[in-house]
């Protein structure tokens, strides 16, 4: 089985900080015996990995179950000493939206971690290349931990961009007051909602993780989970902040609109308003029939004309008089 085929890696880390790649038949026979920690990380889609995670595995139907599932949300589950642990983090996958969050489900045994996912997931990457640099975990309760903290420092970088953004925005309607913005703005707020929405039960996760009852993770591994919920409390703070702000921006957007749009009107308002009665006077003079002054008179249309002309002086005398412009 390759990575095509749902095998994405695996490797029996040293519990040192280093380790060595493996191959899927590798993985296969390997003992809780055997030195080291092996760490299996597959596609959860892939049918023969399925199959192993709900036959071969050495899982209960329940764990299996919950590693397979389609739809998941941030959530950890004590299984005798073993752990089982659903995360969350941003998919910044080539051409992907940051909102699209992307899961990674984990078990963990003393001597066994599986992580399933299906979209690939960066931190996951950071992991994998700090093996190869001997400065991975040591322990299972330090991958989770390492895995934690690359998705709180990934999502700390998404939710920076929507800040920036967030303050574009504010400077751009102070001065394009552009329809455009709308738009965006709503997808800012969409991003938004969409993020929190994980992130929130993601932090219940982490403040949850430091109280379980496992020894897989010792005092110092539950210290940087809290740290971890922490940041994620902050993130969730900062996302509401952004929201608010959005909103605050998209409202203050509508105002200058209206009033842009109000203006406007009250300008074409002013101009129907001085030629309507010069319309009036024109189409009354415009009538074919006998009997309209001035017919034949060769000053007719000169005395019409001054007449318009003292009527538009008139109201706009008015209009100034009335404060009206």
């Amino acid at each position: 089985m390759n990575e095509q085929t749902g095998f994405i890696a695996g490797y029996i880390l040293d519990r040192q900080g280093g380790g060595r790649s493996i191959t899927w038949h590798q993985a296969l026979e390997w003992t809780p015996a055997d030195d080291g920690l092996l760490w299996l990380h597959l596609d959860y889609t892939a049918p023969q990995n399925r199959t192993w995670i709900a036959e071969g595995a050495g899982l209960n139907a329940i764990v299996s179950a919950a590693l397979l599932a389609e739809e998941t949300r941030p959530r950890s589950v004590t299984e005798h000493d073993n752990l089982l642990i659903t995360m969350r983090g941003v998919n910044l996958n080539p051409g992907a939206d940051p909102e699209d969050m992307v899961s990674i489900r984990i078990w963990l045994e003393e001597n066994r971690i599986i992580t399933l996912r299906h979209r690939r997931i960066l931190a996951v990457d950071d992991l994998r290349q700090a093996i190869e640099e001997n400065r991975g975990p040591r322990t299972t309760g330090q991958l989770v931990v390492f895995l934690a903290d690359c998705l709180a420092a990934r999502i700390a970088t998404v939710i920076h961009n929507i800040d920036e953004e967030v303050d574009d925005l504010e400077d751009a309607v102070l001065t394009e007051q552009s329809q455009s913005l709308r738009g965006k703005l709503a997808t800012l707020r969409r991003q938004t909602i969409a993020i929190r929405r994980y992130l929130v039960p993601q932090r219940e996760l982490l403040s949850r993780l430091q109280n379980e009852r496992t020894p897989l993770l010792d005092d110092t591994d539950r210290a940087r989970v809290r740290e971890t919920a922490d940041r994620t409390t902050r993130y969730i703070e900062d996302l509401d902040s952004a929201r608010e702000r959005a909103a605050v921006t998209q409202e203050e957007l509508s105002s200058r609109l209206s009033e842009q749009m109000n203006s406007k009107m009250y300008l074409l308002s002013i101009v129907a308003a001085v030629f309507l009665p010069l319309g009036f006077l024109t189409g009354l003079l415009g009538i074919n029939v006998g009997g309209i002054p001035g017919a034949d008179n060769p000053w007719g249309f000169a005395l019409v004309s001054v007449i318009l002309i003292v009527v538009v002086s008139l109201q706009l005398w008015l209009f100034r008089k009335k404060h009206w412009f």
